[in-house]
C-alpha cells in the first residue's frame, strides 16, 4: 500500500494573522516547514530594516504595487510592480520605501518557511504604546530570528 501525500493547505484571507503592516499569507507551520509567504503594505516614505542577513533562509520580494528600496550587498536598487529581489542565505540586504511619496506593496518569502511570524509579531510589541525600543533590544529580538543587524 503507497503512502499518499498530507491534504493540500488552504489559507483564507478572513483567517490569516496580522502584525502591524504585515499579513501572514502563509505561514511555515502552515507549509510544512517549505516556506513563508507574506503580504507588507509600506506607506510612502516608509521605513524597512536597515542592512542585515539571515543565515538559515533565502528571502525574496515581489513587488505587487508602487516602488521598494533594496540593498543588495553594497548596492539599493528600485523595485517597481512585477519585480523580483531574491537574496540569498547570508546575503547582506535592507529594504524602505523608494521615496517620499511612494509606498509599497509586497510579498516577502522565506525559504525554508522559518517562523518569522514570531518576528513580525514581536516587533510590533516591542513599539506597542509608541514606545521606542533600544537599538539593543532590537537587535537582541533579531538575533533569536536569525537576523544579524549589520550596524557600523
Amino acid at each position: 500500500m503507497s503512502h499518499l501525500p498530507d491534504p493540500a493547505t488552504f489559507s483564507a484571507r478572513a483567517d490569516q494573522r496580522s502584525a502591524g503592516r504585515t499579513r501572514f499569507v502563509a505561514t511555515g507551520s502552515q507549509t510544512r516547514g517549505d516556506f513563508g509567504l507574506f503580504e507588507v503594505t509600506m506607506s510612502p516614505g516608509g521605513g524597512g530594516p536597515g542592512p542585515h542577513l539571515h543565515r538559515t533562509f533565502s528571502e525574496s520580494f515581489h513587488v505587487l504595487e508602487g516602488e521598494l528600496a533594496v540593498l543588495d550587498g553594497d548596492r539599493w536598487t528600485t523595485a517597481r510592480a512585477g519585480d523580483l529581489v531574491y537574496v540569498p542565505r547570508s546575503g547582506v540586504h535592507a529594504f524602505r520605501s523608494a521615496g517620499p511619496d511612494v509606498g509599497a506593496r509586497f510579498l516577502i518569502l522565506f525559504t525554508p518557511g522559518a517562523p518569522r511570524e514570531q518576528y513580525f509579531e514581536q516587533l510590533v510589541e516591542l513599539h506597542a504604546g509608541g514606545r521606542t525600543p533600544s537599538t539593543a533590544e532590537i537587535d537582541e529580538l533579531a538575533l533569536r530570528h536569525d537576523q544579524l543587524n549589520l550596524r557600523d
